[in-house]
């Protein structure tokens, strides 16, 4: 054996080192957004999920009570901003350049530019900071963007089973929105499986079943969130 063998390989975890510089960022855009008075949420699911579909139908129900931006994520294109901007909400597009996700920093620059967007548009900074992020049911679970509160949204026709194949995304979400209901009968989805799917991964976490085509529990979710800023309010 040669003392070449011997020396010992140096590792270097760099996936951990990322993630703890991450969560400090994020602990740390948290801090900020408190004084500052903002909820942020983010908003995770698989392409096609129904994610700007249920937003839209969930902000029309909010207006009036909480101002609303959103930060549209995506690889490329600005289609799904384009709509919020259409529906006259404040909303800015976030390129990743091939990433699947966003991490906190990259969060934390888009909520500056959604401020100073709708500082421009309305003349005062919004409640609830929204985040559409990248769709892809891995990545995004895996930051922590500095968000106040975790959606996932799937949709029926996805399959019930989702929680049992991406725990970590169930495990990290505070409320889980089952959309498309309106074609429920078409699909061999087993409620009671679900359920005791996310409760597995997530027995904390709260489901609504809704459809962002017909606006069947979409009450239920306005709700939710009215009830999550009343409590971020009062803290």
């Amino acid at each position: 054996m040669t003392e070449a063998d011997e020396k010992k390989v140096r590792i270097i975890e760099v996936k951990e080192s990322v993630f703890a510089a991450n969560d400090e960022a994020a602990d740390k855009l948290r801090s900020r957004l408190k004084e500052e008075g903002t909820f942020l949420m983010n908003v995770m699911g698989s392409p096609g999920a129904g994610k700007t579909s249920t937003l839209l139908k969930t902000i029309a129900e909010l207006k009036g009570d909480i101002s609303v931006g959103v930060m549209e994520a995506d690889i490329d294109s600005d289609v799904d901003a384009r709509d919020m901007l259409d529906a006259g909400i404040p909303s800015i597009q976030i390129h990743t350049g091939g990433m699947c996700h966003l991490d906190a920093g990259m969060t934390e620059t888009g909520v500056n530019e959604l401020q100073a967007y709708a500082q421009e548009e309305t003349g005062a900074p919004v409640d609830l900071a929204i985040l559409e992020n990248v769709g892809n049911l891995v990545c995004p679970a895996e930051f922590d963007t500095g968000a106040n509160a975790n959606v996932e949204i799937l949709s029926v026709p996805e399959g019930d089973d989702k929680p049992y194949k991406y725990p970590l995304m169930f495990e990290t979400t505070d409320v889980v929105l089952v959309n498309k209901i309106d074609v429920m009968e078409h699909f061999d989805f087993d409620k009671k499986y679900f359920e005791d799917g996310v409760y597995l991964r997530n027995p904390e976490a709260t489901i609504i079943y809704l459809s962002a085509k017909t606006g069947e529990g979409i009450d239920a979710f306005a709700s939710w969130i009215k009830d999550q800023i009343s409590v971020y309010d009062l803290a």
